[in-house]
């Protein structure tokens, strides 16, 4: 407990356990805190759309494992497949923010 005695926000706590900006810890942290955003808002969607991982699946031309996957932050994706999930299986558009 002593090491988080002078943190004062959060960007300190995360400095400090994951590192300063562009290094490979903070880098991977980073990576998986988007894929857990984007994992949720991808279950929230479908559950929105009252649909099922595999009816969401069949509609967006890809698998329940791959959906389910995606839920839980376990896998990749391309952002070509997460477009046509959101499109084609839920009809929702995505807007990219580049920071």
């Amino acid at each position: 407990m002593k090491k988080y005695k002078d943190i004062k926000t959060f960007d300190e706590l995360i400095e400090l356990e994951h590192g300063k900006i562009g290094t490979k810890n903070r880098n991977a942290y980073e990576e998986g805190s988007q894929m857990f955003i984007v994992s949720e808002m991808l279950k929230e969607a479908r559950k929105e759309a009252n649909l099922t991982q595999e009816q969401l699946a069949e509609k967006a031309g890809t698998k329940k494992s791959y959906i389910s996957k995606l839920e839980n932050a376990k896998g990749n994706i391309q952002l070509s497949t997460l477009i046509r999930i959101f499109e084609q299986g839920l009809g929702r558009k995505i807007g990219l923010t580049f920071l």
